[in-house]
């Protein structure tokens, strides 16, 4: 039994690309530049908000400058938006409950920023206990960098082969992988399961209660 499950948020727990991409758009409005299909997004996502920014910008104007600029527009946007959209993947929920019920400790790594990380936990799984939740924050390299793995196993040290990692990219599944810890791909999320084989997941999973056969 894996004594650890460390979840990414976007893709993963929910499914936040509308509001992600609603305000990116208004973000890139506000500084004059032409809004994105919502569907375009999901491509674009899975770095951070910085990253995502410049993605969405033309590549002329990718400076650090304009990007500062629309990251302000973005981060206000957002925080007053954060959850119009936003859902929690069906299941996801119960298995999370039901974890917690085998005594496995819960953990979220995220490359968004700390801050709405966790509003987003609290607003949609306010009743589950997580043993840590780490978001982006100033100076620490984002994913797939696996300092975020690594501040987790500070706040709950367990051994590695007792911790499961399960994302919807290949950046999770590099970040895992970086982090000698086992990986597994969700269907469901913003990538596709092509992405998650060419990045060598463990195991692809194409419903939330499928993580209880890996435990």
């Amino acid at each position: 039994m894996k004594q650890l499950a460390i979840f990414d948020l976007d893709g993963t727990l929910l499914n936040t690309i509308a509001d992600l991409g609603t305000a990116t758009n208004a973000a890139l409005e506000a500084r004059g530049f032409n809004p994105h299909p919502i569907d375009a997004y999901p491509q674009m996502v899975g770095n951070g908000v910085r990253r995502l920014v410049q993605r969405a910008l033309p590549a002329e104007s990718r400076d650090d400058a304009t990007v500062d600029s629309v990251l302000v527009e973005f981060r206000a946007y957002y925080d007053a938006h954060l959850d119009d959209f936003t859902t929690p993947y069906p299941g996801m929920e119960d298995l999370l409950a039901e974890l917690r019920r085998r005594d496995v400790a819960l953990a979220v790594a995220s490359n968004k920023y700390e801050s709405a990380v966790n509003r987003l936990i609290s607003r949609f799984f306010r009743g589950i206990s997580f043993v840590s939740i780490c978001g982006q924050i100033e100076g620490v390299p984002v994913k797939p960098d696996p300092s975020v793995v690594f501040r987790i196993l500070s706040d709950r040290p367990t051994p590695k082969s007792d911790v499961i990692y399960i994302g919807d990219s290949a950046v999770d599944m590099e970040t895992a992988r970086r982090a000698g810890i086992e990986s597994v791909g969700v269907s469901w999320g913003f990538r596709s399961v092509s992405e998650l084989t060419g990045a060598y997941a463990d195991h692809i999973i194409n419903k939330p209660e499928d993580l209880l056969n890996l435990l």
